[in-house]
C-alpha cells in the first residue's frame, strides 16, 4: 500500500524532471564560452513515446482501454544538427535563459501543487479544523 496518492507521486516525478532540466540548462550556461562544449538538453519525448505501451492503470469496466505505466528513465543527450561558434561551441546563451526561465516557472507551479496536496493532508489528519 502507497502512502501517498498517485498525484503526490505524479508532482514528485514531474519536479525530478524539472530538476535534471535545471541541471542540463546550469552545465549549458557555465560552458558557453568552452571550447568544442556540446549543449546537453533532457529527453523526456523518446521516453514518454517508448512508455505509452506500457501504460496501465486500474479499469472500473473491462470495455475500458488497458494500459500500464512504469517509471520513466530521464536523460541527458546532446542534440544533433546543431549549429556550431567558431570555437566548436553549440550553447545558445539566449535560448538557455529562455530554457531556463520556462522550467522555473514550471517547477514553481508543481512546487505550489505539490504544497496543496500536502495541506490537504494536514487538514485531513487535524480532522477538518
Amino acid at each position: 500500500m502507497a502512502l501517498f496518492s498517485t498525484t503526490i507521486s505524479s508532482l514528485e516525478r514531474g519536479m525530478n524532471a524539472s530538476m535534471m532540466q535545471q541541471q542540463a540548462i546550469a552545465s549549458n550556461i557555465a560552458n558557453v564560452d568552452t571550447p568544442n562544449y556540446k549543449a546537453k538538453q533532457v529527453q523526456f519525448k523518446d521516453v514518454l513515446s517508448e512508455a505509452k505501451g506500457e501504460l496501465l492503470a486500474h479499469r472500473t469496466d473491462e470495455r475500458h482501454v488497458p494500459f500500464t505505466y512504469h517509471s520513466e528513465q530521464m536523460k541527458q543527450v546532446n542534440p544533433r544538427n546543431v549549429m556550431y561558434s567558431h570555437s566548436g561551441n553549440s550553447v545558445d546563451l539566449d535560448k538557455e535563459m529562455a530554457k531556463m526561465a520556462n522550467n522555473q516557472i514550471y517547477y514553481q507551479a508543481v512546487s505550489d501543487r505539490l504544497n496543496g496536496q500536502f495541506s490537504s493532508l494536514k487538514t485531513a489528519i487535524r480532522g477538518g479544523s
